[in-house]
């Protein structure tokens, strides 16, 4: 069983939602990213998803793009950041950690090369955007010839062919966007994200998490009623960036702004 699915079964039993925060690798600086991630898990994170800077970011919102270009500034690479999760685990930490981001590095490094990497730094799995499942064979191929788990998007525009499609080769866990557009954009509406679930859990056995829109400790609660796990992205890379002067302060302030979320989501009561 894999560090995930390992992590989705416990919290299962114990009827709690798993909390999956966002950041960007290097943003503010790579010296900052580790800190960071140990504060967020003892403020409450589950899983991470670690965003790898790419020049072109198809899926993101500005607020997550500028992170990546203040990470590429800083010369950011997809070799830093599997050094920085090796870093994570060098020094303990034993969260579930997922990559998020574009084919475009992987190819370059080569798909049996990168899956061979990311497992020897100790990374879990991987949310590559742009690599819809018909088109993934090679690098579903690597991943799993390395038992790491691979994540695939679903959006309330897919239909039951595609979510049947999806989850014949997701691992771990799918990831739902709540909101049609990019990170950040959007109105939350929880009673069309139940529904949604409803049509996604009738053809997957993954749990589900859900992401996109999700601002705050309401949004957070009102998501964890419904959802696998609560993921949240813009909204602590938006609080990141106002720090960007002020690099050391980034794990406290998001530290606590993640324990927020966790009381909201443990708060809440699921349906």
């Amino acid at each position: 069983m894999s560090r995930i699915a390992g992590l989705f079964e416990r919290l299962r039993h114990e009827g709690r939602t798993a909390l999956i925060p966002f950041v960007t690798a290097g943003d503010p600086s790579p010296e900052v990213t580790v800190p960071l991630m140990f504060r967020m898990v003892d403020a409450g994170a589950d899983l991470i998803e670690l965003g790898v800077p790419f020049s072109d970011p198809i899926a993101d919102g500005p607020v997550i793009q500028r992170a990546t270009e203040r990470a590429l500034a800083r010369g950011v690479t997809l070799h830093d950041v599997l050094e920085i999760v090796r870093r994570f685990r060098a020094e303990g930490g034993e969260t579930p950690v997922v990559l998020m981001g574009y084919l475009n590095p992987i190819e370059v490094m080569g798909y049996e090369a990168f899956a061979a990497a990311a497992r020897d730094a100790g990374v879990d799995g991987a949310l590559v955007v742009d690599v819809p499942p018909e088109e993934g064979h090679e690098l579903v191929t690597a991943l799993r010839a390395q038992e790491l788990d691979l994540v695939y998007l679903l959006a309330p525009t897919s239909d039951a062919e595609r979510i049947e499609r999806i989850g014949a080769v997701a691992s771990g866990f799918v990831y739902y966007v709540s909101v049609k557009g990019v990170t950040g954009s959007g109105q939350l509406d929880v009673d069309a994200v139940a529904a949604k679930l409803a049509e996604i859990r009738a053809r997957i056995e993954l749990p589900v998490g859900v992401g996109f829109g999700i601002k705050d400790g309401g949004d957070a609660a009102r998501v964890a009623t419904v959802a696998d796990a609560v993921i949240v992205g813009s909204a602590i890379v938006g609080r990141i960036e106002e720090l960007d002067d002020t690099p050391e302060l980034v794990p406290e302030r998001i530290g606590a702004f993640v324990g927020e979320l966790r009381a909201a989501v443990d708060a809440a009561v699921k349906v």
